[in-house]
């Protein structure tokens, strides 16, 4: 059948413009549209297949525009993560946030605590990854939806220790405080800034060379997978741990009424027979699948992973925290060299309260030797046999020997971040 000029004519404008549509489509489209690399995305439909290569298969695309390096402290309560966190956000070109995913824990499952099962500890981990990879993009507004009540205007006072935080107590955030309050305390940095206003503190990220989180409501690096793998990111996990006999003995004192069934057993030499052990043998299950995770070095976590025991950073600080600075490819400013030097000297009168991070660090990470019996630290070692001899720490054979501080419990390990 022959077609006429006219039919012909309208058959290439037609192609023209939808040519032209998929061009405009595709140069509009923000690289965000594109899927995390997945395995499957190439073999759910032939429909999918080709525009799933062109994203798992197109390295050279810019996805992280602003190439800033995005940092997680990956750890456990108690564990000195707040003490880390500070290496972060004492530097002047880091966006430091404190623990973010309180507000997701807390908004889908309130009554969640350290000793509940692991599927419940799981529930949250979509949002967590959906949230944290917002905060790392600088969408702050993200945040709202979990903080109750809704903040208004996006502006809010609930958001979970916002003082923790140098950039949100500092202009352009808060035009408040100078200079000279650099060392203020939490709450009169609250006091004097006021609500917090989110688009301040968006553009204020936007403003800084990187992006740092912490949180102690992940798991395990695992679970971090999503966003190790997302192109739109450049993600380094920092995974702090530390003693699990340092981290009973200070959440025992630290959280008094949570651990009250292990103070009474400390007290009076009697196992109460309705003690909670997932409270400590959660932290070790998880210590040793994470740890064993980066340890065996899997190629999605080359050059993104770097464990560092507590005890190695409290007895040399800055030696560690260069280390890790190297790791991430940042420059370590004076800022927090001067912070550690002021703040790893403490007295016990310097820490105001239990997050506080003024204190002798070297002391601190032995501290536990006193604070629990031998029998408490005897059955820690039971429960926690395995990952205590894959982190390198010793066990004590006699109450003599735990409180000999002439003996070292800390074996000597170079946990070499995966280059």
């Amino acid at each position: 059948m022959q077609c006429s000029w006219k039919a012909v004519l309208l058959l290439a404008l037609a192609s023209i413009a939808i040519q032209y549509t998929a061009i405009r489509t595709f140069t509009a489209k923000s690289f965000h549209s594109c899927p995390v690399p997945n395995p499957m995305n190439c073999s759910l439909s032939q429909e999918t297949e080709s525009a799933d290569r062109l994203c798992d298969e197109s390295p050279t695309f810019p996805y992280n525009l602003s190439r800033k390096t995005h940092v997680l402290i990956l750890a456990t309560t108690r564990s000195g993560s707040s003490f880390v966190g500070q290496l972060f956000n004492q530097h002047f070109d880091v966006f430091y946030l404190f623990e973010p995913l309180y507000h997701v824990q807390y908004t889908l499952i309130p009554k969640l605590t350290q000793s509940k099962s692991t599927t419940d500890r799981r529930v949250m981990l979509g949002a967590s990854r959906d949230l944290l990879r917002s905060l790392y993009d600088c969408d702050l507004y993200f945040l709202e939806n979990y903080i109750k009540p809704q903040p208004v205007n996006h502006t809010t006072d609930r958001l979970f220790r916002r003082g923790a935080s140098k950039a949100l107590c500092s202009p352009p955030v808060c035009e408040s405080l100078g200079p000279i309050d650099i060392q203020l305390e939490e709450g009169d940095c609250v006091k004097k800034c006021g609500t917090l206003n989110l688009t301040l503190a968006t553009e204020s990220c936007k403003e800084h060379g990187h992006v740092a989180i912490k949180t102690v409501r992940v798991p395990e690096v695992s679970d971090l997978r999503a966003l190790v793998e997302d192109p739109r990111l450049n993600l380094k996990v920092i995974q702090l741990v530390r003693d699990p006999r340092g981290i009973l003995a200070s959440r025992s004192e630290t959280f008094r009424d949570t651990y009250r069934l292990w103070r009474i057993w400390d007290g009076t030499g009697r196992k109460p027979y309705n003690l909670d052990v997932t409270q400590l043998t959660t932290v070790c299950e998880d210590f040793l699948n994470s740890v064993s995770t980066g340890l065996n070095r899997p190629p999605w976590l080359k050059g993104k992973y770097m464990l560092v025991r507590y005890e190695d950073l409290a007895r040399n600080p800055l030696k560690k925290t260069e280390e890790i600075y190297t790791f991430l490819g940042i420059p370590m400013d004076s800022n927090v060299e001067r912070w550690i030097q002021n703040n790893t000297r403490g007295d016990r009168s310097a820490a105001k309260h239990k997050y506080g991070t003024v204190r002798n660090s070297a002391a601190t990470a032995e501290k536990w030797r006193f604070r629990l019996s031998y029998e408490i630290v005897e059955f820690t070692q039971n429960a926690c046999q395995q990952v205590l001899a894959q982190l390198g720490y010793k066990m004590a054979g006699s109450e003599e020997e735990l409180k000999n501080l002439s003996i070292s419990l800390v074996e000597e390990r170079d946990f070499l971040p995966f280059l």
